[in-house]
């Protein structure tokens, strides 16, 4: 086991489940002073559900297309039932109830499409040529394109933007020749004037007007971030305390509706100051270097794949949602992995770790077919 690895994840759930305690104990509604109650429940469940992926061999399951393949279409499933029957939240139907359980079907979509287009990738690998390397990418996006669309039109901008990272991560990783990608990236970024004129909403564009502008409509469109640039500026060097009274979040400065997931950052800034930050942000900088060194010693392309789509998934969520409480990126609604509030997203996180886990274990076991070639090669010798 890596027990850096170990200890980062769960480390980071915990200090997330005393987080939202500190941004929500004061509150007088219920369902927000209880919410740390209910991230220990989904905490408890993740750690188990990241045990079982990191013990069993992750080829077991993933070397076939069907478990990837049935997880892509439970992700698919699910958002084209949040399209017709989800509920709408600050302007984007994205949530889905489930009885007592609420999710956002986006975020398992793209866990899904994660090892989904890994396999795909492992299992082209020997295309070469101009037409095998098109008929990839097609591929590709044959995978990547219906759910990017269905999140696109809820409309949920910041989970569509965190999966591009992630998907020219893998590309590049799986062998996609460096011309073909620069043509995409060319292409993507001639679209992007075309998605902001026509393809976002009013307060999508209210928020890019904030981020060019912070001092635009300070009591209205602009008044979160600049109470979280307050809260953060506020905690000092070594911050007020956790449950301290008299700050941002306790006064409810910092909106009370999204304190616990999307600036949670800044409520951990305040409380725990400049050294609290600089710690979380070490943990996830931690992290991601075990990854990258996890995706090194990978023995298969599929491990090596799974390996960075995981890390680049994770970082692109921590660099938005740090970034956008700092006022360096725009304000998406992206959560913070693990210690924003959210079960199901960090049940999620936890199985895409536990496979993390899972490369690293197995990483001196050869996989089946080519234990077999190597087999079949000595016998030949002899």
């Amino acid at each position: 086991m890596n027990w850096l690895l170990v200890g980062l994840a769960i480390g980071l759930s915990i200090f997330g489940v005393i987080a939202i305690y500190s941004a929500t104990y004061m509150r007088e509604e219920a369902y927000l002073k209880d919410m740390w109650r209910r991230q220990i429940v989904f905490l408890v469940l993740g750690v188990a559900v990241f045990f079982v992926a990191a013990l069993i061999n992750y080829r077991y399951w993933l070397s076939s297309v069907i478990f990837p393949l049935l997880l892509y279409l439970a992700g698919l499933g699910f958002l084209v039932l949040t399209h017709f029957f989800g509920r709408t939240t600050f302007g984007a139907k994205s949530w889905l109830d489930l009885g007592p359980i609420s999710f956002q079907p986006a975020q398992l979509a793209i866990v899904s499409t994660l090892l989904l287009l890994s396999w795909l990738l492992a299992n082209t690998g020997n295309w070469v040529g101009f037409w095998p390397t098109i008929g990839r990418i097609l591929s590709c996006a044959a995978i990547v394109a219906p759910p990017w669309l269905l999140v696109l039109i809820q409309p949920d901008l910041g989970e569509c933007l965190v999966q591009l990272p992630m998907i020219l991560a893998l590309l590049f990783v799986g062998r996609i020749p460096k011309r073909y990608l620069l043509v995409m990236i060319v292409c993507g970024l001639a679209l992007v004037p075309v998605i902001a004129n026509f393809g976002l909403k009013p307060y999508q564009r209210e928020r890019l007007t904030t981020f060019i502008n912070p001092d635009y409509d300070t009591q209205g469109a602009a008044w979160t971030i600049n109470q979280s640039l307050i809260a953060i500026g506020s905690g000092g060097f070594y911050g007020k305390g956790f449950t301290a009274p008299n700050t941002q979040v306790d006064l409810g400065f910092l909106p009370q509706t999204i304190v616990h997931t999307d600036f949670i950052f800044a409520a951990i800034s305040e409380q725990l100051g400049f050294v609290g930050a600089v710690t979380v942000v070490a943990a996830f900088a931690a992290l991601l270097l075990t990854g990258l060194l996890i995706a090194a010693s990978a023995s298969d392309e599929l491990g090596r794949l799974i390996a960075i789509g995981v890390v680049t998934l994770i970082f692109t969520h921590a660099f938005m949602n740090i970034g956008m409480t700092v006022s360096i990126t725009p304000i998406t609604g992206v959560p913070l992995p693990m210690i924003s509030y959210g079960g199901s997203f960090l049940v999620l996180i936890l199985f895409a770790l536990g496979i993390l886990e899972s490369i690293w274990v197995h990483r001196q076991t050869q996989p089946v077919r080519q234990a077999r070639t190597v087999n079949y090669a000595e016998a030949y010798i002899r």
